[in-house]
């Protein structure tokens, strides 16, 4: 078999499965350990995947929607799935935080409409507006520094509000998952860090999860997926990510 011909196939087998080993290559194709590394650095160098200790995984993606009004109207069916599951996780008398994330804003949307006896806490603006009509859930706001993303409240002043609190839940947004580095991304660094205090005051923790968003990447790590209480995703992982996500502690829901 020509080198072309066994790269293609091992691309291929990682867009298929999600991750491949350079030992388990080297004993399908018959060739040494370090003919699979070259191959797998000559692939990474075209972005068709990316290296890992050991192997290499899919290339992952980064689209880059910084402001909300980009993602709003994006898989909104996938987001009201999400949202659906989220609320049956919700209990009378719970405080319940919703960060900057779209699939939060339809939870918010069914809990404005719903009888729960609670409260919820958010530091997005869209939010905010659902919150501007009658509706038996207690509701507030939390201030700070308008994000570079024109959506919410983040930064020093908003993380001080924040731990102010002691959430039984939160729901917060992402941008990508890397099941391979243990972390959770978003865009903007100040909205990571007010991530991280919410994380840091919430006895339960969800990350509202695109299935999608197990292959894209955001510019910054603001936790680790072991982190949370689980994830709510709109289906079921995809097949390549089943065994890995197994791997870690939580609920995939």
């Amino acid at each position: 078999m020509f080198a072309e011909e066994r790269q293609n196939q091992i691309v291929a087998m990682v867009n298929k499965e999600g991750s491949v080993r350079v030992k388990d290559l080297s004993e399908k194709y018959g060739v040494t350990e370090d003919s699979i590394r070259k191959d797998l650095t000559l692939l990474e160098k075209r972005g068709l995947l990316k290296k890992t200790y050991g192997g290499a995984v899919k290339k992952r993606i980064n689209v880059h929607d910084l402001n909300v009004a980009q993602r709003r109207d994006k898989n909104i069916e996938a987001k009201q799935r999400i949202a659906a599951k989220a609320i049956e996780l919700i209990k009378d008398g719970d405080m319940v935080f919703l960060d900057i994330s779209t699939a939060n804003l339809e939870l918010a949307k069914l809990l404005v409409k719903s009888s729960l006896n609670i409260t919820v806490v958010t530091n997005m603006v869209d939010i905010l507006i659902e919150f501007m009509v009658p509706t038996s859930v207690r509701f507030i706001f939390i201030g700070g520094s308008f994000s570079q993303g024109k959506d919410g409240f983040v930064g020093s002043i908003a993380i001080r509000q924040i731990l102010e609190f002691h959430f039984d839940i939160a729901f917060l947004g992402i941008v990508g998952v890397d099941l391979y580095d243990n972390s959770v991304a978003t865009y903007m660094v100040e909205d990571g860090l007010t991530k991280s205090a919410i994380l840091d005051v919430s006895k339960t923790t969800y990350m509202m999860l695109e299935s999608r968003k197990l292959n894209m990447d955001g510019t910054y790590k603001y936790a680790k997926i072991d982190s949370f209480t689980g994830a709510v995703m709109d289906t079921a992982a995809p097949e390549e990510h089943v065994d890995k996500m197994k791997e870690y502690n939580i609920e995939w829901l």
